[in-house]
């Protein structure tokens, strides 16, 4: 058995070896994000094999069974056809799917892009974790019996009623001596994050650039649940106007229409103010755009909130201007011009998928 588990210890670190080799390729692919659970994610990993044994038919006859003469074929054996195709010479690819967990990939992500960890600020007590059975009482269930306190008390009780004989001892606890193991709580400080995923859905934003986004999202859910207890995600979409919506309509939200950024910014603070204190709560938003605003005056409505009143309010405030066909990306430079001496503010180019680990990096690479 120690040896079976040895095996399986020394198969899983090769996995995860070749996981950290490709950890690049699966930081710019969708191959993830189909697969990922509560607690774990698939990830097909090619040319391992894993060893096992297979269940035979035994009853056919096989070599060394039945009659047969020494130099006679075998059933099976390779003959002489008219087979369809040729034969190769290249193996084949075997793919292998590993549940790895979500925590252990968040690990690979930090190494792989150097990341430090966060230092929450907001914390909130949660009474229903923590706490040890280092209690006594009187009353409870059976199985939480303390065998050493219930036979002391019997013993006093023993001696005290003169019912102690030293040549025949015999100590027969009753139910007012036994005692029973206590869970004291212990609330701890959990420390709790919510993330702000805000998306334009207007129609400069295509396929590839939501795709950007779901890859994008998906990696910084994954290191920023390494790093809180207590996480929460909010999803904005925006053309025109902004809602809150569900995962699922975030990602395949197909819309068209102009860009009105300040209404996603104006959603984001109301919901901030009503449900998300910054005392209580480590606040990241993440806005991705093409770098589309239907105009100026909106451009500059959206810095005001910025720098008044959503910045103070939050950890760090994160835009990742996609690159579209359609979007001019002024968006950028104007948050970049404007509000350059502000350390909570991150902004980072996207031109594609090969710049989405780069644009991780950079938003995550603070530590805040």
């Amino acid at each position: 058995m120690y040896r079976i588990e040895r095996d399986r210890s020394r198969f899983r670190e090769i996995v995860r070896g070749r996981i950290r080799e490709d950890l690049r390729k699966y930081l710019s692919s969708t191959e993830l994000l189909g697969r990922r659970g509560d607690k774990t994610v698939s990830i097909p990993v090619p040319q391992i094999e894993l060893p096992r044994f297979r269940f035979g038919d035994n009853k056919k006859q096989g070599v060394g069974q039945g009659p047969g003469k020494k130099g006679q074929p075998v059933d099976g054996d390779a003959q002489d056809g008219d087979g369809a195709g040729g034969a190769g010479e290249n193996p084949g690819q075997h793919i292998l799917e590993v549940d790895v967990e979500l925590d252990e990939l968040a690990e690979m992500l930090g190494q792989e892009l150097e990341l430090p960890n966060i230092e929450p600020r907001g914390d909130r007590l949660l009474s229903a974790d923590g706490g040890r059975y280092t209690g006594i009482r009187s009353t409870g269930p059976k199985s939480l019996r303390h065998f050493r306190r219930t036979y002391k008390n019997a013993l006093r009780r023993t001696i005290a009623s003169g019912d102690w004989d030293p040549l025949a001892p015999k100590v027969v606890p009753v139910r007012e001596d036994e005692r029973m193991r206590w869970r004291k709580e212990n609330p701890r400080p959990e420390s709790s994050a919510v993330i702000f995923h805000i998306m334009d859905v207007s129609g400069s934003m295509g396929r590839e650039q939501k795709d950007i986004v779901r890859i994008k999202a998906f990696w910084i859910d994954t290191w920023l649940r390494s790093q809180y207890d207590n996480l929460e995600v909010v999803y904005i979409v925006h053309d025109a106007v902004a809602k809150v919506v569900d995962q699922e309509t975030f990602f395949h939200l197909r819309e068209s229409g102009g860009t009105k950024i300040s209404s996603a910014y104006d959603l984001c603070l109301a919901q901030i103010q009503e449900r998300f204190r910054p005392e209580d709560w480590n606040i990241y938003p993440f806005h991705y755009s093409d770098g589309d605003n239907w105009s100026a005056r909106d451009t500059e409505r959206c810095v005001g909130l910025l720098r008044d009143e959503i910045l103070p309010r939050v950890n760090q405030f994160c835009y990742g201007q996609v690159k579209s066909a359609y979007g001019s990306g002024q968006f950028k430079k104007d948050l970049d011009s404007s509000l350059q001496d502000s350390e909570r503010l991150v902004t980072a180019n996207v031109d594609d998928r090969e710049g989405i680990a780069e644009a991780i990096r950079i938003f995550l690479g603070k530590g805040r």
